[in-house]
């Protein structure tokens, strides 16, 4: 039973997907916040556009 312990402590697996799905969640954080800075604006080139194609 300690040797199952012993290894369950040094097993560094599971903290890797963690790091990895921490990562994931960052970049996704920054991609929301870049979409609602840029969206209005985007929006606003989109309505002159298909104004001027009318």
């Amino acid at each position: 039973m300690s040797q199952f312990l012993k290894s369950f402590v040094k097993d560094e697996s599971g903290a890797t997907a963690i790091e990895y799905g921490l990562i994931a969640a960052g970049i996704s954080i920054v991609i929301v916040g870049a979409v609602q800075l840029i969206g209005p604006a985007l929006e606003s080139t989109f309505d002159d556009i298909a104004e001027a194609l009318e």
